[in-house]
Formats: structure tokens, sequence, C-alpha cells
């Protein structure tokens, strides 16, 4: 496990992270089935750049070109029922949803102070926050308008309500800093509403925009929550067991902003009075040169096991709300692949 103070210095046009540390494999091969339509997002993505005023083009771009494993226009392609499915609403629904997401990445790396994700500095890093801040802002206003381009009103409403959930769970979650104390479920309900919510979104729409009755669309979309759920206790979890070599971003960021995730939540409730009241003195005056320490306590209270099975019962989850139905395999794909990767933390 490696951290670094977010607010190291870091030369904004530098690569930060090695080029030798790729994503998994695991991610493109569930991709390679979508790669037509992925494509086909990736274009109407870029060409967004157009829809700005070209005096912040180049924040607009960089923001936009940022789109990692591109889960959420996979789970749109998955949820219209594969590729073949798929039609240019489609597309543009994923466009939505990335647009979307990747706004609530600008800021989240403002307000964490990251310096680096996905492998290269954040776009704060680079032309600080204040523009950071506002070209996440354009980004929202943008998915809302081609949002509201849709011929019926259920696209902009969904995206709207979604959009709403996710900025409120950011802002439960800034109020919740420095305060370990919290339930697991006000933990849980913070993770659904800041990054299930889109999960739900793409694989809800996908399913809508293809005409599926409202079981599958309900099926698919509590799928969504399930598997954006488990995700996001896994990458609470790479932030503390993971290496930044491998992940691509900075890590140590919940434990230097004071953000209550489930590695140390779990950890609280099954170490000694004296033992947990050590975590807590640690994790509120955090420094990363205390990793080891850090590491010992969370061994000794078995907290990656018992994240690691929070996240199975998550995915069992997902699993269970789409038996049965059609292209179920597909999205069962995205559950194995991330229990693989829980089980590869140390």
């Amino acid at each position: 496990m490696t951290w670094h103070h977010a607010t190291d210095k870091l030369n904004p046009m530098s690569t930060a992270i090695p080029e030798a540390a790729k994503p998994p494999a695991d991610w493109e091969a569930i991709s390679q089935p979508l790669q037509p339509f992925l494509g086909e997002v990736n274009s109407a993505l870029r060409a967004e750049v157009n829809a700005f005023d070209p005096a912040i083009g180049n924040f607009v771009q960089y923001a936009l070109s940022n789109s990692g494993k591109q889960l959420r226009p996979m789970l749109v392609g998955l949820g219209a029922g594969g590729a073949e499915a798929t039609q240019p609403e489609h597309v543009t629904g994923a466009v939505i949803i990335e647009m979307v997401h990747l706004a609530t990445l600008v800021h989240d790396d403002v307000m964490d102070e990251a310096r680096v994700r996905r492998r290269r500095p954040t776009l704060s890093a680079n032309w600080g926050n204040e523009i950071a801040v506002l070209a996440g802002d354009c980004l929202f206003a943008q998915a809302l308008q081609r949002a509201a381009e849709f011929g019926t009103p259920s696209v902009c409403r969904a995206v709207s309500e979604a959009t709403k959930n996710v900025c409120t769970g950011e802002i439960l979650q800034t109020l919740q800093r420095g305060n370990y104390e919290i339930s697991r479920d006000e933990y849980m309900k913070v993770v659904a509403m800041k990054t299930a919510e889109l999960f739900a979104l793409a694989c809800g729409l996908g399913a809508e925009l293809s005409g599926a009755k409202p079981a599958r669309r309900d099926a698919v979309r509590a799928f969504g929550m399930a598997l954006g759920t488990a995700y996001q206790v896994y990458d609470d979890c790479v932030d503390v067991f993971g290496s930044e070599p491998l992940a691509g971003k900075s890590l140590g960021t919940d434990l230097i902003t004071g953000k209550p995730t489930l590695p140390v939540l779990a950890a609280l409730g099954e170490l000694s009075a004296g033992e947990a009241q050590r975590l807590r003195d640690l994790v509120n005056g955090w420094a990363p040169a205390r990793g080891d320490e850090l590491r010992e306590l969370l061994a000794q209270a078995g907290t990656l096991a018992e994240c690691q099975r929070v996240i199975e019962k998550l995915l069992a989850e997902a699993r269970e709300a789409i038996s049965g139905f059609p292209a179920a395999e597909d999205l069962c794909t995205l559950c194995n692949c991330l229990e693989a990767k829980a089980t590869e933390l140390e």
C-alpha cells in the first residue's frame, strides 16, 4: 500500500503513474462485445466539446477524455440487451451519464485535493480549483440539456433525479467527515446515493430506451444499485489496501479528508475499546507515515475479510435481481470480475 499527501507537488503536465501499470485486462475482456457501441459513445463524447465556448474547450476536452473503464456506458449497453440491441438513443444516454459521472469526478478531486486521476494529473492540479469547479458545473448543465432533448420527459426526469441524489450523497458524506461513529446503514446510504445511483440509472435507461417492460427495467435497475454499492465498497478498500501504480490515482484521500468508510467502521466494531480509540486517534490525526500502524489495527480486526464479505453479499443481491431475465449472464460477468478483484486485495 502506497500513500502520498494529496497536496504533494506535482508537475501538472507530467504522467504521475507508471505507464506500465494499466487497468486489468478483465474489464477490457468484458467490454469487447460492446466495443462498436462504446466506440460510438467515445466519439459522441469527444464531439460534446464543440457545444462549449472555445475559450473553455481545453478544460472540457481534458475532463471528457478521462473516461477510464467506461463501466456506466457498458451498463447502458448491457441494460439494452447487448451491442446488437443498442440504438443511437442509447449512445446519447450513455454520453449523458458519462458527463454527469465525469463532472462528479472533477468535483471529487477538488474536495479531496487529489492530484492524480487515472494516471494523469487531475483537472484541478492542472488549472486550479476555481476552473475545475466551474468546468464540472458546465458538464452537469450540458448533460441535462442533452437529456431534455429526448422526445420523452422521462429521460430528463431520471437523469435530473439521479444527479440530485449523487450530489446529495456527496453533501451527506462531506457532513460526516471526521465522524467515525456513524452507523453502517448511514454509510451504505451515502454509498448508494453517490455511486450506485448512476449505475442504476445506466442499467435502467438502457432497458427503457429498448422498450423493456417495467419488470425488466426494475430488475436491471436493482442490479445496478447492488453492483454500484459493491463497487464503491471495493473502491473504499482500494483507498486503504491498494497501491497507487495499480489504482492509477491518489490513494489515502479518504483518510486525509476524514471520510468514514467501511474499512475503518468495520474495524471499530471489532476492536477492543482501547484499540478502537487508538484507531480513532490514528485516523483523526492521519499522516501517511503511520500506514504500518493502520495496517496492523485493520489486520487485527479482520477488516479486509469483512469488507470482502459485504461485497460478496451485495454481488449476490445483484445476481438475484436479474435471475431469469434475458442477458443476465452478460451482466453477471461484471459481478464476477468485481468479486475477483476484491479477493486480490491484501
